[in-house]
């Protein structure tokens, strides 16, 4: 399982680390695990003797034990128990995660298609030739977590050897390099896009005829 997004988080489960607007959220182990647990089992509902035997495997624990460490993880990714949108309490059984959820790009693994590719912090999303949608819509082939980004923000299109970046009139704008885009800008090797509050770099593909698939890690 490479990195989950899911609404305005993102949860890298080989590093067990969440973040949140893209910031990084301190979690306690059992925690991650209940998380880990949840997003596993999609969407199907965990019964909570499920949840005991792997959070607490041979241990006793009292029956509040549960309840407190799933409230820490609703607090953790700003989820309303009244109104959930991603852990959802099922009465006398258990819980189940219930947003929409989609993994992307772990770290390390880069699936080439035009040969260009962002990387933002430890993580690289691989560019497809035509149209790539960056923003935070479910079906954005570049996910931006932060909540000044917009559903459709932006767009990558590579086709005839050439990469440009259009800003889709996002709320917020898009910067190339600290100057605002207005209409298509070239986009070059190692060029720094901001949308919202992250940062991605531009890395061109090694020559403008290269199209194969690999896989690094």
């Amino acid at each position: 399982m490479g990195w989950v997004v899911f609404g305005e988080c993102m949860f890298d489960p080989e590093a067990r680390e969440l973040r949140r607007d893209d910031r990084r959220v301190e979690l306690s182990a059992r925690t991650v695990e209940l998380l880990l647990a949840l997003l596993e089992a999609r969407p199907k509902a965990l019964s909570r003797a499920e949840l005991h035997d792997r959070l607490w495997p041979e241990t006793y624990v009292s029956e509040t034990s549960l309840p407190h460490l799933v409230g820490e993880l609703r607090k953790a990714l700003g989820d309303d128990p009244r109104e959930p949108r991603y852990v959802r309490t099922i009465h006398r059984f258990g819980y189940a995660f219930c947003g929409e959820a989609r993994e992307a790009g772990g770290r390390g693994e880069v699936r080439v298609m035009s040969g260009a590719l962002l990387r933002h912090g430890g993580y690289e999303v691989a560019l497809l030739g035509g149209e790539n949608l960056i923003g935070r819509d479910p079906e954005a082939v570049v996910t931006v977590i932060s909540d000044r980004a917009s559903r459709r923000h932006a767009r990558i299109v590579i086709e005839d050897g050439r990469t440009v970046l259009e800003d889709l009139g996002s709320k917020n704008g898009t910067l190339l390099n600290g100057q605002p885009v207005d209409g298509s800008m070239p986009l070059h090797d190692g060029d720094e896009i901001l949308i919202g509050r992250q940062a991605f770099v531009y890395c061109a593909a090694p020559s403008a005829d290269t199209t194969r698939t690999d896989k690094t890690g």
